[in-house]
C-alpha cells in the first residue's frame, strides 16, 4: 500500500475510533449509534467484518451480537468480510448511520485470509482507495472502528510486520477522510482530530 493517500482530507461526518484490545472502542461506536437512533426518522446499520475461524472467535462474535442487541436495539447488521467499500455505498443515505466494526479484521481478511490467497499490494490499494472514495461520497454519517496495534515493539515475523505497516497506512488514509478521530484508552475517549466547523 502506498505511503500516502491520494485522497484529499475529508470534512464530512465520518469518525474513526481507534483503540487497543478491550479499550472500549466498540462500545463507544455503539453509543454513537444509540444516540443517533434516539431521534425519530433515523436508522443505523453495522457492517461487521469478523469471520469465525475457531471456537473462541465464534464465541466472541456471539457475545458481540448479544451485547449489541442489548445496547443498541434497532441497529441492523450486515456481515461484510471483504467488499467494504461497496457495502458503505449501498447502505449510506441521509438519515442513516453506517457503523463499521472493524477495519483491522477487514484488513486481516484481505491480507491473511482463512481461505484462499492474500490480496497483493495493488489489490489492497484498490480496496483502500475504494473505501476512501465511499467515505468521501457518503450521504450520512459513517463511524469506523479499528485496533491501534502500532504502539509496541515491531513484530519479529515479516508477515506480522507487513500487517502492522498496512494497518498504520490504512488508518492514515481513513483518518484523512474523517472529520473526527477518537482514541479510546481504558474506556476514556481522547479526541485526536476534530474538523473545524
Amino acid at each position: 500500500m502506498g505511503e500516502r493517500s491520494s485522497h484529499p482530507a475529508g470534512s464530512g461526518t465520518g469518525e474513526l475510533i481507534l483503540g487497543g484490545q478491550r479499550s472500549g472502542k466498540s462500545r463507544c461506536a455503539e453509543s454513537r449509534a444509540a444516540d443517533w437512533l434516539a431521534l425519530p426518522g433515523r436508522s443505523a446499520v453495522l457492517l461487521a467484518t469478523a469471520l469465525a475461524g475457531d471456537d473462541e472467535m465464534h464465541s466472541r462474535i456471539a457475545r458481540h451480537r448479544h451485547d449489541r442487541a442489548a445496547r443498541g436495539p434497532g441497529l441492523e447488521t450486515d456481515e461484510v468480510p471483504r467488499e467494504l467499500a461497496a457495502a458503505v455505498r449501498r447502505h449510506s443515505e441521509p438519515g442513516r448511520m453506517v457503523l463499521v466494526d472493524c477495519l483491522s479484521l477487514w484488513l486481516t481478511n484481505l491480507r491473511m485470509p482463512l481461505h484462499g490467497e492474500a490480496v497483493a499490494d495493488a489489490e489492497l490499494d484498490r480496496h483502500v482507495g475504494g473505501l476512501c472514495d465511499a467515505l468521501q461520497s457518503a450521504r450520512g454519517p459513517v463511524v469506523l472502528v479499528s485496533n491501534e496495534i502500532g504502539l509496541g515493539l515491531s513484530p519479529l515475523g515479516a508477515e506480522a510486520r507487513r500487517f502492522v505497516d498496512d494497518l498504520g497506512r490504512l488508518h492514515q488514509s481513513v483518518a484523512a477522510q474523517c472529520a473526527r478521530v477518537t482514541l479510546l484508552v481504558a474506556g476514556i475517549e481522547v479526541p485526536v482530530k476534530r474538523a473545524a466547523r
